[in-house]
């Protein structure tokens, strides 16, 4: 009877703990916390963005870019159907390029410290189930930014999928300038002036 007892008791411990590591993951999985786990190593660069240099801060934003964004589906949505004409090997081509710009503009755009700090607002969930978590980057001296994050859930993971800044769309600014690019002077053409932008973005 007391080992029976004491079976029982071994596996109410153990279901237990099996709960709080599932709630622990789908906590750390949340989108909320994707958002604030880039935010925080966003900071992080910024604070050594000065010694660091372009390239530290490119090497050090990649993983955390590749980690919370869901860049090669970001590369599918900025050319929609136009995405359909092109080569398996064009359509690996644009995916990689858009990554390397993606991590580039980060480097670029968020080089120096100067006691910024982003604050978490709100959250919601869409019709379509994705999450859109609001925040926003306080500026000393200056006016905050506001920052909205759109997330879609893949493979148990969240994922960024837009990113706006003050209500403006990056990802429809993309897309209207490439599929611009591509229709009117087709994908060699894009390619070129995207691979021009992060050289450009290198050299500031």
């Amino acid at each position: 009877m007391v080992f029976k007892k004491s079976k029982l008791s071994l596996l109410i411990l153990s279901l237990s703990l099996a709960l709080t590591s599932a709630f622990a993951q789908d906590e750390a999985n949340s989108a909320k916390q994707v958002v604030e786990k880039f935010q925080t190593e966003l900071i992080s660069v910024m604070k050594e963005g000065k010694k660091l240099g372009y390239a530290g801060r490119y090497a050090k934003l990649q993983d955390p870019v590749i980690n919370s964004h869901d860049l090669p589906k970001i590369a599918r949505v900025i050319l929609g159907k136009d995405r359909e004409a092109l080569t398996p090997d064009q359509q690996k081509t644009l995916e990689d390029v858009i990554i390397r710009l993606s991590i580039a503009s980060y480097a670029h755009n968020f080089k120096e410290f100067s006691g910024e700090e982003f604050a978490f607002d709100s959250e919601e969930e869409t019709q379509r189930g994705q999450v859109v978590v609001h925040s926003h980057l306080n500026i000393p001296n200056d006016k905050p930014v506001k920052f909205d994050y759109m997330l879609k859930e893949s493979e148990h993971n969240w994922r960024i999928i837009n990113i706006s800044a003050n209500g403006v769309s990056d990802l429809a600014l993309k897309r209207s300038e490439y599929t611009s690019i591509l229709q009117k002077e087709g994908f060699d053409s894009l390619i070129t002036k995207i691979n021009e932008k992060i050289d450009g973005y290198s050299k500031l």
